[in-house]
């Protein structure tokens, strides 16, 4: 499936999110967030699921359904390109939010757009693992390997540019999961 790493991504960021609904609670109930986890969801927000997988998606993935016949400027494409702004704009309002609660202890903004940020992403990973990717899947099966080494290669380039590695993302969901577990 040429759509595989991108799923890969999805359920790491999925993992990290459920983990940041679970400090909601907390962060109302006045209890504390510990400074190097709240940097370390800002990090992810910023660097793994905007730099690393949205460049996958809009440096490898929607460049091949574009040949493929898909436009850029419509449809599911265009609609994607517009909710990576969203998330983008959401991330840094997050990040900022953040600075001040670990500054003066004011978590009010803070839970309003965390709140926004898992909501808005969740729902952005259903449309694409349940719309898009099906789409790219039939658009692109016979360009399976091609495809799957475009999108590592992009991988490798912006986890570079950032300076982590993607086991250091996984470790992550793995430590902020055992200590904010998902709330089913």
């Amino acid at each position: 499936m040429s759509t595989e790493s991108l799923k890969r991504d999805h359920a790491l960021i999925e993992k990290v999110l459920k983990s940041m609904w679970s400090t909601i609670p907390l962060l109302k109930s006045g209890k504390t967030i510990p400074e190097p986890i709240l940097n370390q969801v800002i990090d992810f927000s910023l660097n793994f699921t905007d730099v690393c997988h949205h460049g996958k998606e809009e440096n490898s993935l929607f460049p091949k359904l574009e040949k493929k016949g898909m436009p850029r400027n419509s449809g599911p494409i265009a609609v994607m390109l517009m909710e990576h702004e969203v998330t983008r704009k959401i991330a840094a309002r997050m990040e900022i939010s953040s600075k001040t609660y670990l500054k003066n202890g004011d978590a009010a903004q803070l839970i309003v757009d965390m709140q926004e940020y898992i909501n808005h992403v969740v729902q952005h990973i259903w449309k694409e693992n349940n719309r898009l990717f099906e789409m790219a899947e039939m658009a692109l099966r016979n360009d399976v390997e091609q495809v799957s080494k475009s999108l590592q290669d992009v991988e490798d380039a912006k986890l570079m540019e950032i300076g982590k590695k993607r086991e250091d993302y996984e470790r992550f969901a793995e430590e902020i999961a055992k200590q904010f577990p998902p709330q089913e």
